[in-house]
This record gives structure tokens, C-alpha cells and sequence, in this order.
């Protein structure tokens, strides 16, 4: 709430005039020869010439200054409640709290699952938060065993045919943004699924698993 300068009071900032027209007659020229404010008269009305710092920050309000800032309608001060701690329905907290928006919750949230899951990961405890990563690790050992073995399955034999012709990566880098634009992709994975399905049964018929005695 703004407030005016009264006399005696104590400046908690500094008050500087700008320069302009004060809307003043010529018979208010007084109050600025007091305070060696420079103006002149302009149309018919006082007009200070540059910036004056009338009052500095500690110094306590004379009545000359007072009187000059109430002519000019300059209300310099203001004051107010300042809140140091909310409370609410049995909560006590900064009012920092209340000036969070929803990226900063979202950011909050994200960092504590992302604790969560770390921990999991670390003591090898399941948690909604770790369990993705769980099933990604596992299948990258599963791939892992799968390249160094005979087993294998439609995702493994990718991998080993890109292993044994390395060529292969650089034309899989330089197909697969022509394939995903004209959407041939999927049709692609299908056929190449459907042709490796009779392989994955044939291991099954004869009794080979994952961790057969062979």
C-alpha cells in the first residue's frame, strides 16, 4: 500500500524526483529554492529540470520534503504484510510453497521416482518405478545368453545377423528413415515374423529350452 512521507519519519528507501512538470504555479517555486531543486517555469507552471535525490535511504523526512511530495502527489513509501509462515489445516510451511507452479511439481515428482527407481534398481526390490528397467535388463541378458548359444529366437537372430555382417548396421541406419516415411516397416516385421515362427516351433518340438541340457 503506497504511503506518504511524513515528517520525522525514517526513509527505508531513497526518494528521487524525476524531472517534468509539476502541475505547480509559479508561487510554488519557494519549496524547490529550499531544497535547491533547479526549475523553470514552463506555460505557466513549475517545471524541474533533472533528476533530484530529495531523500536518502535512513535519513528522517524534514517538514520541507513532506510538504513538497504531498503538492506533487508522490506517495515514495510503502508498506505491508510481509508472510513468514502459513498455516493450514494443521500444516506449517514456507510461503515459497505457494509460488510453485505444476513444471515444478512435475519436476519434483519426476526426480523422486527417479530416486525410487534407482534404489530398486541398486537392492534388486521390484517397484512400478523400476520395473521397466527390470524387464529391459532381463532381456538384454536373455539376448546376451542367446547371441553366445545356440538358442535362439525371431529378436536374437537379428542381432547375430547383424553381428556376423557389420555392414548391415550402416544400411539398417540409411533404411530405417525411408522405411518409417513410407510406412513399409511394419508389413516388413510381420513377414519377417511369420518366417521365423516355423523356426521358434521346430525348437519347440524337439524339446529344446532356454536352459535345456544341451
Amino acid at each position: 500500500v503506497g504511503a506518504p512521507a511524513r515528517v520525522g519519519l525514517v526513509a527505508p528507501i531513497d526518494v528521487v524526483v524525476q524531472p517534468g512538470n509539476t502541475g505547480l504555479d509559479p508561487s510554488q517555486t519557494s519549496f524547490f529554492q529550499v531544497l535547491n531543486i533547479p526549475t523553470k517555469i514552463n506555460k505557466g507552471t513549475v517545471e524541474i529540470i533533472t533528476p533530484v535525490e530529495l531523500i536518502k535511504k535512513g535519513d528522517k523526512v524534514g517538514s520541507s520534503e513532506a510538504a513538497l511530495l504531498s503538492k506533487l502527489a508522490i506517495r515514495p513509501f510503502s508498506y505491508g504484510l510481509v508472510v513468514l509462515s502459513v498455516y493450514d489445516n494443521g500444516s506449517v510451511f514456507s510461503p515459497e510453497v505457494l509460488d510453485l507452479t505444476d513444471d515444478d511439481l512435475v519436476a519434483k515428482f519426476a526426480s523422486g521416482v527417479s530416486m525410487v527407481a534407482s534404489l530398486s534398481l541398486a537392492i534388486s526390490y521390484p517397484t512400478l518405478a523400476a520395473a521397466p528397467h527390470m524387464f529391459v535388463n532381463a532381456y538384454k541378458n536373455v539376448l546376451a545368453l542367446a547371441v553366445v548359444t545356440e538358442y535362439s529366437f525371431p529378436e536374437a537372430d537379428k542381432v547375430k545377423e547383424y553381428l556376423k555382417d557389420p555392414s548391415k548396421f550402416a544400411v539398417a541406419a540409411v533404411a530405417a528413415p525411408a522405411a518409417a516415411a513410407s510406412g513399409g516397416a511394419p508389413a516388413a516385421a510381420k513377414e519377417e515374423a511369420k518366417k521365423e515362427e516355423p523356426e521358434e516351433e521346430s525348437d519347440d518340438d524337439i524339446g529344446m529350452g532356454l536352459f535345456g541340457d544341451d
